[in-house]
């Protein structure tokens, strides 16, 4: 409770300072009634630069004063953070009239320490602008001498090459964060709870769910665990594509084909063939394409047993989309298009009425703030809506009634342009407001075959998930039974085996690779039980319980209790070189909440076993 009061106390000193240095800004930037030539401005502005940079490094205390007061310092220490703000500090102190940031890197090589500040060079080239010389070796020495070295996470900070400073981290510190994670376990960094909408997966309804699908939902689940590790209150919906003319198609093929449907439940135990069929009908035969708009007219204009027919051809697709979560334990909330047509109506006319529409050859059409590209049609010209009126619906729904702080959509990078428009019509009209809002579109490369072209079966044909999955489950137990574990484990044990790697090795296999980049699908290769994979991953935590019942005792059955009377001290290189790997998950796990790059993450768990 003390430490909390001290940082609170902190807190308003530093706000309080902030407050007298924005009216000092205010004033200098007036020139306090100075004439434009009076020799006293010059210097007045030059103080006001240091100001602001001092502002700056002040702004960045309170930040990190809340979240010291919120969390368990120890446990969530960013050490990137932390260099950044000290080496800023030495920056202001040593040179106050520059505004240089504080450029920290990760050292490629241990002989050159663990963290590098780079930032001498470019304020050698602010100098040289100034008419000052000074080598970039002699800045860094500055640097060093104007930094603060009470801090106990540095061991020593040594000037090398060109400029560079190095920073060695302290062992003792290092055994501290080790003993504190074994004792407290894996804490998150102490952040603003925000509400988080994450749009993901979002299959079409009478349609199978197919390879397309697998990044969007595998990406959109990981991120929402994360986030919810994070302590985010994060709202999983699935914007699935369950309305518009095709559905007038189904309907009229549904009347055709059971003509009692309202009574007995129709027999489609394949929904794809039978979206097939009515496809071919609609193309060929006028008679039934007309009497499919009309179902489409019946429909939304919410007609009982039109209402009726297209539930149930939903709930078909909704039974065959949930086995597929079941499989990989992905949990969504369902709201398709469906469910923002009222809310379509209301912003076409809030539209209208701002005077964001434009008539372009009988459509209603939209433009974002700077009028590039392709703008989005809100009404078409028969005065039907699109995705696009639904995706404005959608974000305005999100924002206003849900209350979001944050909206992520997971879809493949091709959409990439739609989304950015979508954001700046939203902000053009008001929906988005950035100062309080955070929209991202979490884009993806699509899945290679092993040939390097998009992956397809051998006909041709798109590769549906479900295949895929059983695939993977028929490998994964050809390799456990290669490496005879159905010699050791019991069917039912062989069975959750089998899903495990089965579906772990195809989960880590997408998270691994950078989102943004195509990845190529091998089973062989994601089964393998060396390198980056998820084999590989389980063998060696396998192998840790393993040692951890060979040693038996407490180290079997009491941990913690071994835990709270060892004291760790790191004396082997390797054994510092591992703590050092974990000391970055603070980083690794901010880094992440800004890029939503879930690679980062099992890049420090590969390091972190090598």
């Amino acid at each position: 409770m003390a430490d909390f009061d001290n940082a609170t106390k902190s807190i308003r000193n530093i706000e309080k300072e902030i407050l007298q240095l924005k009216s000092e800004i205010a004033d200098t930037r007036k020139g306090l009634g100075l004439e434009l030539l009076d020799p006293e401005l010059k210097k007045l502005m030059e103080e006001n630069t240091r100001l602001r940079h001092r502002l700056e490094i002040l702004q960045s205390a309170v930040k990190h004063e809340q979240s010291s007061a919120n969390s368990n310092e120890d446990a969530v220490f960013s050490i990137i953070g932390q260099l950044q703000q000290l080496f800023a500090e030495a920056i202001t102190k040593a040179y106050p009239g520059l505004t240089v940031p504080a450029v920290i890197t990760t050292s490629s090589s241990a002989k050159f320490g663990d963290y590098q500040c780079n930032s001498a060079m470019q304020i050698v080239q602010q100098l040289k602008l100034q008419s000052i010389k000074a080598s970039p070796r002699d800045v860094a020495e500055k640097l060093i001498t104007a930094l603060d070295r009470s801090v106990s996470f540095i061991d020593k900070v040594e000037v090398a090459g060109a400029g560079y400073v190095n920073v060695f981290l302290s062992r003792a510190h290092g055994e501290k964060y080790i003993m504190n994670i074994l004792k407290e376990g894996v804490v998150a960094p102490g952040q603003e709870r925000k509400r988080v909408v994450v749009d993901f997966s979002s299959p079409n309804v009478a349609k199978e769910m197919h390879v397309g699908h697998l990044r969007s939902t595998i990406i959109g689940d990981s991120i929402c665990r994360f986030l919810e590790f994070l302590g985010h209150d994060v709202l999983r919906i699935n914007h699935i594509g369950d309305w518009g003319t095709q559905f007038g198609m189904l309907i009229a093929h549904l009347q055709d084909r059971f003509p009692d449907f309202q009574s007995v439940s129709p027999p489609i135990s394949d929904l794809q063939a039978f979206y097939k069929e009515s496809k071919v009908r609609f193309d060929s035969d006028e008679v039934f394409k007309k009497r499919a708009y009309e179902c489409v007219v019946k429909l939304q204009s919410g007609e009982p047993s039109y209402l009726k027919a297209w539930n149930l051809i939903c709930d078909v697709s909704r039974k065959e989309f949930q086995t597929i979560y079941n499989r990989l334990d992905v949990k969504l909330i369902e709201r398709g298009e469906s469910f923002y047509q009222s809310r379509m109506q209301q912003i076409v006319a809030e539209l209208k009425a701002g005077g964001f529409l434009e008539e372009d050859e009988g459509r209603l059409i939209m433009w974002g703030e700077d009028r590039n590209g392709i703008p989005l049609t809100i009404v078409k010209s028969d005065g039907g809506f699109t995705y696009d009126t639904s995706d404005m619906a959608a974000i305005k729904q999100r924002l206003h009634e849900e209350k979001a702080d944050w909206l992520i959509y997971v879809t493949d990078a091709g959409q990439a342009t739609h989304f950015q428009t979508i954001f700046s019509c939203a902000r053009l009209s008001n929906i988005l407001d950035q100062t309080k809002h955070r929209v991202d579109h979490v884009g993806f490369g699509v899945v290679l075959g092993e040939d390097g072209k998009k992956f397809k079966t051998r006909s041709g044909d798109t590769v549906k998930l479900a295949e895929l999955l059983d695939e993977g489950l028929k490998r994964s137990m050809e390799k456990l039974i290669e490496k005879e574990r159905n010699l050791v484990l019991s069917p039912d044990e062989m069975r959750a085996a089998q899903e495990s790697v089965a579906y772990g090795c195809i989960k880590y296999a997408d998270l691994s690779h950078n989102r943004n980049n195509e990845y190529v699908f091998s089973f062989d290769k994601m089964l393998e039980d060396k390198g980056n994979t998820a084999v590989y991953l389980l063998y060696a935590y396998t192998r840790i319980r393993s040692i951890a019942r060979t040693c038996g005792g407490d180290f079997a059955n009491n941990i913690q209790k071994i835990i709270e009377n060892t004291n760790i001290t790191l004396e082997h290189e390797k054994e510092w070189k591992l703590a050092k790997v974990l000391l970055r998950f603070t980083d690794v796990i901010l880094l992440i909440t800004k890029n939503l790059s879930l690679h980062h993450l099992c890049e420090f768990v590969r390091n972190s076993r090598s």
